[in-house]
């Protein structure tokens, strides 16, 4: 996706999650247990200042959040949060260097790319918590974070920080897994202190397949499905597989 594409997507879903959580703020998110629609709005207000200040200041704070923002009005929070973020995005050029988690991508571009993918997520989860029905998602975004989710989520972590995987990977057998949906297709392969993904179905049979619109796939594999309503995925294989996948990726994205 283009970088520009990425903004307009963060502005529809921003706009989206700004009306959503302006209703009920003391409402449960069933998506993020323990938190309010309040925690929710107060969460993404703090992340969108936090990428602020690392391409501003070139590094990530080392300490976060600060107490000041505990008493910020979610709401005012938010509006100002997102208005510094969009205002540090314009003032700046993807290749731009700025302080990352992801060693691999030290640039403004990758946060304008993980901020577009964190407020779609995020607007699901208010309007999961709203009780509202789950507004559309572009094919495009969908396909992407689906891809982020994967590489530089799962498969980065269990490179960058394995030992938060040790109780998931240590004993894996090896697994090969094939997440696939319309026009595009991720295999992965799993292993002691090992989770390896490439683009394309590959050759040969998977112990675990997922598959179904891209969508319903990125809601999926973020945990983020309507409960009560029925899954547009398909997921093959034996439990056990399935569930090493699960716990691979609940724990990247804690």
């Amino acid at each position: 996706m283009e970088y520009s594409r990425f903004l307009d997507c963060l502005e529809a879903d921003f706009a989206r999650l700004r009306a959503v959580v302006s209703g009920d703020l003391s409402a449960a998110v069933p998506s993020c247990p323990g938190w309010t629609v309040a925690d929710l709005t107060r969460h993404v207000g703090r992340v969108y200042l936090h990428k602020t200040l690392a391409m501003r200041e070139g590094a990530e704070p080392d300490v976060w959040p600060p107490k000041e923002l505990e008493d910020e009005e979610p709401l005012a929070l938010l509006d100002q949060a997102y208005a510094g973020l969009r205002q540090e995005f314009a003032a700046r050029r993807p290749e731009d260097p700025a302080g990352t988690w992801y060693t691999p991508d030290q640039t403004v571009g990758f946060w304008i790319r993980r901020m577009a993918q964190e407020t779609v997520i995020h607007r699901i989860d208010a309007e999961l918590g709203a009780g509202l029905p789950v507004a559309p998602i572009p094919d495009d975004l969908a396909v992407d974070g689906i891809d982020e989710l994967l590489k530089v989520f799962v498969a980065f972590s269990v490179a960058e920080w394995g030992d938060y995987f040790t109780d998931i990977l240590a004993d894996s057998p090896g697994r090969t897994y094939v997440v696939r949906t319309d026009g595009a297709a991720w295999r992965a392969r799993t292993g002691p202190g090992l989770f390896a993904v490439e683009d394309g179905a590959g050759d040969g049979a998977a112990d675990v397949t997922v598959s179904g619109p891209q969508a319903a796939v990125l809601r999926r594999l973020w945990n983020r499905e309507s409960a009560g309503e029925p899954s547009e995925v398909t997921v093959e294989g034996a439990p056990e597989a399935v569930e090493e996948l699960r716990r691979c990726l609940v724990t990247a994205t804690q």
